[in-house]
């Protein structure tokens, strides 16, 4: 058998709607085209199939039997043609849906993501959610995941980033282990303390402050415990262990406890990171991901863990 070039699906339906009317006027009027448009599909596809598939006349259009076989096949196919669209287009321009495939930073999701998320789930009922919890940054095209919440800095152009809150760095201890220890008034002083090192960073035994000039000033460090998990590193702390380094979502409360006082609040940490929802960049941003992206921006926003401030940064 021939094969056949690729199905027009204008042609086709130009068809069906000729079938449909009985006339080109008719079926010009019910899809918005010229008649002599639809006239020129449907020759080109009759001349596609290499069959007549109508039998003209001034007045009238008959199917032939090849075109009324050609119909019922055809007709059921447009229709989920059609479907297919208009489910397609919802995913992008209609409610919320489909499955939503999130990656999240361990740490930050449990303590503030985690709540929201639930919220959403609960907000949408049509969206599933697959949410795996990873401080990598990267894989989030290759392992097609739809969204990732990111701290830090981005520079993956094939990313797009939407950031949706800030934070900032400091260092921190229990003051059991300030009162056992020196006094620390500058940066250099911690030379001579033990320090907690989260090794997520890129260089995490050097730690950079900004001076009243905006010099930096960079101490080497070292102590006890280090690792990638920032809450291991915490628990350190709140034991008397040493010298936190961290950021203010994962300490404010317990700043404003007393379990944790900063040091060299006068010194700010020299950080460009913030908070990120991040997605590919390539084709049209689905409405279960704008959803997301959305609802989560509006729940940091004022950033919880600031809440207690007065509405400070």
């Amino acid at each position: 058998m021939q094969q056949l070039p690729p199905p027009d699906f204008a042609a086709i339906q130009a068809f069906v709607a000729l079938a449909d009317t009985g006339s080109f006027a008719a079926a010009g009027a019910m899809l918005g085209k010229d008649p002599t448009v639809l006239s020129r599909r449907i020759t080109a596809l009759e001349e596609r199939l290499g069959i007549r598939l109508a039998e003209r006349s001034t007045r009238h259009v008959a199917l032939t039997e090849a075109g009324r076989t050609y119909l019922a096949r055809v007709r059921p196919l447009l229709h989920e043609l059609e479907t297919a669209d208009r489910d397609a287009a919802a995913f992008a321009d209609g409610e919320a849906r489909g499955h939503l495939r999130l990656s999240l930073p361990t740490t930050f999701s449990r303590m503030w993501l985690d709540p929201l998320i639930v919220a959403f789930a609960g907000a949408h009922p049509l969206v599933s959610i697959e949410a795996e919890y990873s401080n990598n940054f990267a894989g989030l095209v290759g392992e097609a995941f739809d969204a990732a919440v990111r701290l830090g800095e981005m520079a993956d152009s094939r990313l797009i980033a939407r950031k949706i809150g800030g934070r900032r760095r400091l260092v921190c201890a229990a003051p059991a282990y300030l009162a056992r220890h020196d006094p620390i008034a500058r940066p250099e002083d911690l030379v001579r303390h033990a320090c907690l090192t989260f090794t997520g960073l890129r260089d995490p035994f050097r730690w950079a402050f900004k001076g009243s000039d905006d010099r930096p000033v960079v101490i080497t460090v070292t102590g006890p415990l280090a690792s990638d998990d920032a809450d291991l590193l915490l628990a350190g702390a709140l034991a008397g262990l040493g010298i936190l380094y961290t950021t203010d979502w994962h300490v404010a409360p317990l700043l404003r406890q007393g379990a944790l006082v900063e040091i060299l609040p006068d010194w700010p940490i020299a950080d460009r990171g913030a908070i990120y929802i991040v997605t590919p960049a390539a084709g049209g941003t689905p409405s279960k991901t704008r959803a997301f992206s959305d609802w989560i921006a509006d729940g940091l926003n004022p950033a919880p863990w600031l809440a207690d401030r007065g509405g400070g940064g």
